[in-house]
């Protein structure tokens, strides 16, 4: 199913529909401010494997994050947050990064890595924040990349729509998506790390 949202003004109903397919178990894609993004319920184990059967990867071994309404609760999924580390989110939040922080005991086992991290993104985008904020809480977060190239992502949400139907249960049309995916901070040791620049630079 193609479901076209307004990106600035997303009707209650149409996040309302998206929320009701996450609850279902479903796979949904949708808007970032970075690229477009596959996703599921973050309690919903079954579609966490969909998702890893889809990339290709091992569910124990993925690397997934999770989309956020905003940071007021990112401190149930992980464990305390430094000072200069949290304001320094503040500041770049809503963004186009994910900042891996350590997790606590509320992460579902079957997205714990061995290092005991998570990312966590808050989208500069109504529409997943929208569905989000619904939903109660996170939702997995994986970039969409086109099939036949794993090195190109896919902008045009028609054709993310040709390429995923027989796969997921939603994808969302907000507008076409950018090609340049998230900047990855790494919080987790002594100093601050950029794994990954992006399409900000960030604001420390």
């Amino acid at each position: 199913m193609l479901l076209k949202i307004h990106p600035e003004t997303p009707a209650s109903r149409a996040i309302l529909k998206a929320v009701e397919v996450l609850r279902d178990g479903g796979l949904i894609i949708y808007p970032t401010d970075t690229v477009y993004g596959l996703g599921c319920d973050i309690f919903n184990s079954k579609g966490i494997e969909r998702i890893a059967q889809i990339k290709n990867i091992d569910p124990e071994k993925a690397h997934f994050s999770f989309i956020c309404y905003d940071l007021s609760n990112i401190s149930e999924y992980t464990r305390q947050i430094d000072n200069h580390v949290f304001k320094i989110m503040k500041k770049n939040l809503p963004g186009p990064f994910t900042f891996i922080l350590h997790s606590n005991s509320n992460v579902p086992k079957i997205l714990k890595s061995k290092k005991k991290t998570i990312g966590i993104r808050i989208p500069d985008n109504n529409i997943i924040r929208e569905i989000v904020k619904e939903l109660g809480h996170p939702i997995i977060t994986t970039s969409v990349i086109a099939l036949d190239d794993i090195i190109e992502y896919t902008t045009d949400p028609e054709l993310i729509h040709e390429e995923y139907c027989e796969r997921v249960d939603l994808v969302i049309d907000g507008g076409y998506g950018n090609n340049v995916p998230s900047a990855i901070i790494d919080c987790t040791g002594d100093e601050i790390e950029i794994i990954r620049e992006g399409i900000l630079p960030l604001q420390m």
